[in-house]
């Protein structure tokens, strides 16, 4: 009896083979990502020559080396049963606010496609999005970083500067900074504009990358917000809008070193020292709840 591929915790390289609309022989190699979502499964997209290299290592200048196999794309399998095709072009529809308002160079890529999904002789349509694999480092909106820090995370090239000239750390760091004051500004217009909002507060949700630029990695959790005093919680639980909003305003104050304007609209909600305060004792809630979980699974 095969188990739909929806309920299972985690899935491998031979349970993506087994789905039927994955074409045979398989031209690449599905590995684990080594975060997993909870609203879908993620696996990296591998070249079967790289991932013999890093098995078996070969040999440069009389050394054996095993280098990491880098993925080609990533590959999301979203867990969520829809209803009808309404709602999946719904939930495609959010990311098509996020590229609508983000800066272009501020987001993974990603591909969205419907297909029929057999198994056990039963048939349904299965979401899935095809992405663009980023490198980069950690942003956590939360933690501090500082400009010497900044620099070793940021990989000068040439033709990245004025005139084709490779830039300096310097550069780098103050093209990031600058970066991150358009993202910001640009999530806070879609906030108001368009009522929704990503994940920014999940862990590894945003990235710095080497040629210095911020970028959300996760646009698969994107909120419904409501600019009001009820606080919403997301399908598990979490006080995701208001987190994501915090977590702005902590790039604005930790990264970029501005005083928050508390006055603005979406702060004067989100940011109301009361609300937090709620919203502080709804999160723990909701740890402990995953907790407890995972203890008695």
């Amino acid at each position: 009896m095969i188990k739909d591929i929806r309920d299972k915790s985690h899935i491998t390289h031979e349970d993506v083979l087994a789905l039927n609309f994955i074409r045979k022989p398989g031209a690449y190699v599905f590995r684990k990502y080594h975060k997993q979502g909870l609203r879908s499964h993620i696996m990296e997209v591998l070249n079967p020559g790289d991932v013999s290299k890093q098995n078996k290592g070969e040999i440069i200048d009389g050394i054996r080396i095993f280098p990491w196999a880098k993925p080609l794309k990533i590959l999301r399998i979203f867990r969520t049963k829809f209803i009808s095709t309404k709602e999946v072009f719904e939930e495609i529809k959010k990311l098509k606010i996020v590229e609508k308002y983000l800066p272009d160079d501020s987001y993974a890529k990603s591909d969205e496609f419907i297909v029929d999904y057999i198994w056990n002789k039963n048939r349904d349509f299965i979401l899935c999005g095809l992405q663009e694999y980023v490198e980069g480092e950690v942003l956590n909106p939360w933690d501090p970083i500082s400009e010497h820090q900044l620099a070793g995370l940021f990989t000068p090239k040439k033709g990245h500067g004025y005139n084709g000239f490779q830039m300096t750390s310097e550069q780098l760091i103050h093209k990031f900074y600058k970066k991150v004051e358009h993202f910001t500004a640009c999530v806070k217009k879609m906030i108001l504009e368009a009522n929704y909002v990503p994940d920014f507060a999940g862990v590894e949700n945003l990235l710095i990358t080497p040629t210095g630029n911020i970028k959300l990695v996760d646009i698969n959790n994107i909120s419904k917000v409501f600019l009001g005093s009820k606080i919403s919680l997301d399908d598990k639980g979490y006080p995701v809008c208001d987190k994501s909003i915090e977590a702005i305003s902590m790039l604005e104050k930790k990264l970029l070193g501005k005083p928050i304007d508390k006055t603005e609209r979406l702060y004067k909600i989100f940011l109301d020292p009361q609300r937090m305060k709620d919203v502080g004792a709804l999160e723990e809630k909701f740890h402990l709840s995953a907790m407890s979980k995972l203890v008695y699974r």
